[in-house]
């Protein structure tokens, strides 16, 4: 048996926002709920993939908590994309937060972006071609 990298985790402070976001914006697609009412939360997982092939993301909502303080420790998530200026454009129409607009990394040539979720996770667009 191999390790294989499974799914990374982020806590939101609203489940149905988060899954809009990433979903509408990112084309991902609910591939899994376990909701815990004992726990007190709420499991979903998303992805563009069979989960067991591919690695997905993890949203956690925690009964009753809107907010979550960002650390300093966590960078982004990172998501490929064929056309990062039409990507752009289409999600700033719809109202996403370009925080670094569409152009090559800083001493390359790779064409990247950053936008940044509803709970304020940012995320590295990359261009794939």
């Amino acid at each position: 048996m191999s390790f294989r990298y499974l799914h990374t985790m982020l806590r939101v402070g609203d489940l149905q926002r988060s899954i809009d976001f990433y979903t509408k914006h990112l084309g991902m697609r609910e591939l899994r709920r376990n909701d815990v009412p004992d726990g007190k939360y709420t499991l979903v997982f998303l992805g563009y993939g069979d989960e067991s092939k591919e690695t997905v993301l993890e949203l956690t909502y925690n009964y009753g908590v809107e907010k979550y303080e960002m650390g300093g420790a966590f960078g982004h998530l990172a998501i490929g994309v064929p056309d990062i200026y039409a990507s752009c454009e289409k999600m700033r129409a719809e109202g996403v937060r370009i925080t670094r607009e569409p152009g090559p990394v800083k001493f390359g040539t790779t064409l990247i972006a950053f936008i940044e979720d509803p709970d304020g996770y940012k995320i590295e667009l990359i261009q794939r071609s």
